[in-house]
């Protein structure tokens, strides 16, 4: 899984509905907004072990005769085998062969949630919906996975980083700016996992339309991010 750090500055929410959530999400949305900027992609790591050193007659009482007879600063006695010599220089190699990471165009999609619900959240399933004004037949569903710790009665900002723009495809009516706004935007929740086990999902949402997704975005221990795209 890429990790994404957005580069961009940060804009007011846009509000979006009550305490109450109308499909009974226990999760309600007090909040939302996205944004484009450049993120950074960090490249795969290709770097491979290094082979272990040796074990020589001195590594027995290298520590016990350093502390007792030798002088300060004395030279590891693995780093004259030669394991210990090409896994100095394996290592060399790795850190000038570093990947640095590239910047692409990208997006930031956001939405404050508050918990009216009695038991404490772990995680989130939810969606950025765009409807085109012009075409209510094009609706865009940008879907993800959040790893979240939300008491009850406190609020919670989701914040995923994706390649992903908001629409790929626009009406000639829209591009024409015959509508005021192009798109409608809601954010839905979709799932919410609680902290002892239970889950509540949204009636009209099915898990195994996400299940590849998910086994995707959890395929890999997860970083610094609070959310991943499905």
């Amino acid at each position: 899984m890429k990790t994404l750090l957005l580069l961009t500055l940060l804009l007011p929410l846009t509000l979006q509905g009550g305490a109450v959530a109308p499909d009974g999400s226990p999760l309600a949305v007090v909040g939302s907004r996205w944004e484009k900027g450049r993120i950074a992609v960090p490249k795969a790591d290709t770097s491979r072990t290094t082979p272990a050193a040796a074990m020589s007659p001195a590594d027995r009482n290298f520590e016990r005769n350093r502390r007792i007879n030798d002088p300060a600063g004395v030279r590891d006695p693995k780093a004259d085998t030669l394991d210990g010599r090409s896994a100095a220089l394996e290592k060399s190699v790795q850190e000038s062969r570093a990947a640095k990471p590239s910047t692409v165009d990208g997006y930031a999609y956001r939405a404050k949630v508050r918990n009216s619900g009695a038991k404490a959240v772990e995680v989130v399933f939810w969606e950025y919906q765009f409807t085109e004004t012009a075409n209510p037949s094009n609706v865009v569903r940008r879907q993800f996975l959040c790893g979240v710790q939300i008491k009850p009665n406190k609020e919670k900002e989701l914040e995923a980083l994706s390649t992903l723009a908001p629409s790929e495809v626009i009406s000639a009516g829209s591009l024409a700016g015959n509508a005021e706004k192009p798109f409608t935007e809601r954010v839905i929740i979709n799932r919410v996992e609680y902290a002892d086990g239970s889950i509540w999902q949204r009636k009209d949402w099915s898990f195994a339309e996400v299940r590849a997704g998910v086994a995707r975005a959890t395929s890999t221990p997860w970083g610094a991010e609070m959310c991943r795209g499905l």
